[in-house]
This record gives structure tokens, C-alpha cells and sequence, in this order.
């Protein structure tokens, strides 16, 4: 299996090279993330570089995608992210990983990135998959084991398992950290909340209903 996730990112790392990359350009061979950074005063767009002294082979390595995750939550998937936040050579790079996994019939609810194209490569199963443009048209469609899907930027999408057993897919970004917004999270678990008469009004429902939906998705 560990073998097979090494082909398919290389797999996707070309594909994604073809693109632009959705950060900005690096100016130098390596600039490994220092997390310790972030203990003091300075903020910026990023992470701050690691002295090249302090730079191990293993600042470029990472081993958290060669096992399933638990799919046992509300929606039946996981991802796990092989970002800047977890393997810090990715710093400047303007690329990450991440493995998805699903619960039969499982959901990767609706949501956005909105710093990066994502692409994905379905290593076992087959999920319904799909995007929504900002005219409101849905692209969607089944992709199979072994077949790739391409999601643009910043537009809401989703992709769902249309089995019933476990499957899997690969997810490739053109951003060191391509921000995750899940839609639901977003409008019902906002802290502070949003005001339930606006999501009343927005979703046309009535606002008890509101308070009940806010109460399956608690602020994180």
C-alpha cells in the first residue's frame, strides 16, 4: 500500500506541475517552516525559515498518509493532510497531499478552498463527485478507481462513496496550506455564532429550526 501511495503522488506532483501554483514564488532552494516561530511576536504570510543548520532530511518527510483514517464521525470520511502544518520542507513550495478516506456510502461534505485547485486520484472505490460554479450550475459525475478529477478554486464541491465498502482517494493542492471550508461548519458552528435570523432568512427556514442545526455542529 505504501508503495502504491509513493507512485500516486509522484503521479500527481506532475500533474500539479503543470499549473500555476497558487503561492507565492519561492526565492531560495529551501526555506523549511520554523514552527517555534510562531512562540514570539512575528506574524507573516507563511512561515518564517529554519536556520540552514537546523535542516534535517526528515523536515522533507512524512509518513501520516500510509494508513487509513477513522471514518467513524457524523459523515462517514477523514482527511489527512500532508500540509505545511505537518511536513515543514513544504514551506514556499506551493504544493501538499492529502489522503481521504470513506466510510461506505460515506460523504465529504460540500465545502471550499479557497487558496487552491484541487486534484484527485481515486485509489479504491468509486465516488459521485462534483463542483458548483458561481452561476449555480453542478458539474458532477461517478469516478472510478484509477481515474482523476480536478476541482477549481475556491468553488464549493463535495465527492461521495457510492459503494458499499470502504474506498479511497488521493487529493493533490497547488498551496502549502489550501484552507478547508466546510460549508455546514461554517454557517452553523461559527464562533461567535451568526445570527439565526440571518440564516433564517438566507436558507428560508424558520429559526427554531435554526437553533436545532446549530446544535449538531458546535464551535471548534
Amino acid at each position: 500500500m505504501a508503495c502504491k501511495l509513493l507512485s500516486t503522488f509522484v503521479v500527481l506532483l506532475a500533474l500539479a506541475a503543470t499549473t500555476l501554483a497558487g503561492d507565492p514564488d519561492m526565492l531560495q532552494d529551501i526555506c523549511v517552516a520554523d514552527y517555534k516561530s510562531l512562540e514570539g511576536p512575528l506574524r507573516l504570510n507563511g512561515f518564517p525559515c529554519k536556520r540552514p543548520e537546523n535542516v534535517t532530511v526528515n523536515d522533507f518527510f512524512f509518513d501520516g498518509l500510509a494508513n487509513g483514517g477513522n471514518t467513524g464521525n457524523a459523515v462517514g470520511s477523514v482527511v489527512t493532510a500532508a500540509n505545511v502544518e505537518r511536513l515543514p520542507g513544504l514551506n514556499t513550495l506551493g504544493v501538499s497531499i492529502a489522503r481521504i478516506d470513506y466510510a461506505p456510502w460515506g460523504l465529504n461534505p460540500p465545502h471550499t478552498h479557497p487558496r487552491a485547485t484541487e486534484i484527485i486520484f481515486v485509489l479504491e472505490g468509486s465516488l459521485d463527485v462534483g463542483f458548483i460554479t458561481t452561476a449555480n450550475k453542478l458539474f458532477a459525475r461517478t469516478v472510478c478507481k484509477g481515474e482523476v478529477f480536478v476541482f477549481p478554486r475556491g468553488l464549493v464541491h463535495f465527492q461521495k462513496n457510492n459503494g458499499n465498502s470502504p474506498a479511497v482517494a488521493i487529493a493533490a493542492f497547488n498551496s502549502q496550506l489550501q484552507g478547508t471550508q466546510s460549508i455546514a461548519d461554517t454557517l452553523f458552528g461559527a464562533s461567535p455564532p451568526v445570527p439565526s435570523d440571518i440564516l433564517g432568512r438566507a436558507f428560508q427556514i424558520d429559526g427554531g429550526l435554526v437553533e436545532s442545526i446549530k446544535g449538531r455542529f458546535p464551535p471548534k
